[in-house]
């Protein structure tokens, strides 16, 4: 049988008032950064209109990536029953915080804005995160470390696609996808196991759906 997280009073509906705290965090804007912006220390090159554009709508693709992370790490933790596993969740739930808080950062500078589909996208990561754990806390880590991988090559596209002269952006991108991969190898590390091919290909369509949608929308 599942044992859900429990807060230290020990009460579900008190873990149940957390993960609803979260989403309003993620969602709201409320999150905050622990972590330095990596663009701080980088010169904040001009950049024409056009690669603006293009820079802001891959950033509120990013931006919505991490929605979803924060999503998908606060279903798992709901219902991990290894409390090591579970504070391996929230650490790395924090660092992609980081992320969020960096993304809507840079968004607002780029004069853009976040995804009018973001409340969507988190619902259905959060729906995920929760199937994924209810399966075991070894399949809860391998789609953990299946999707940091998918992320980390969609980050690394986005380096491939960001203007040259957005140091600032790259920045941010590039910590990011070392970030992912570190989660990867967390979720790897602590046993996750190697999902099946179909699911794979499942997660990968619902991801380029996230994506063309939010570099819109």
């Amino acid at each position: 049988m599942t044992t859900p997280l429990r807060s230290p009073s020990g009460s579900f509906l008190d873990t149940l008032l957390i993960a609803a705290d979260e989403a309003l965090r993620a969602l709201s804007g409320a999150a905050v950064a622990a972590r330095s912006n990596p663009a701080q220390s980088v010169p904040a090159l001009p950049v024409t209109p056009g690669e603006r554009k293009l820079s802001g709508r891959l950033m509120r693709v990013n931006h919505t990536g991490e929605i979803c992370a924060q999503a998908l790490y606060s279903g798992q933790s709901l219902v991990a029953r290894d409390p090591g596993i579970r504070a391996a969740l929230r650490t790395a739930a924090a660092e992609e915080r980081d992320h969020l808080a960096w993304c809507r950062e840079r968004i607002e500078d780029l004069g853009s804005r976040t995804s009018v589909l973001d409340p969507l996208w988190y619902a259905g990561s959060f729906a995920w995160g929760v199937a994924s754990g209810l399966a075991g806390d070894r399949w809860s880590l391998g789609f953990l470390a299946e999707t940091e991988d998918q992320v980390e090559r969609h980050l690394q596209g986005h380096l491939d696609r960001l203007p040259p002269e957005d140091a600032a952006s790259r920045a941010i991108v590039r910590q990011m996808r070392d970030d992912e991969a570190h989660h990867a190898a967390m979720g790897r590390e602590l046993g996750g196991k190697e999902l099946p091919a179909p699911v794979k290909a499942a997660m990968h369509a619902a991801s380029r759906v996230m994506v063309e949608t939010t570099y819109w929308l």
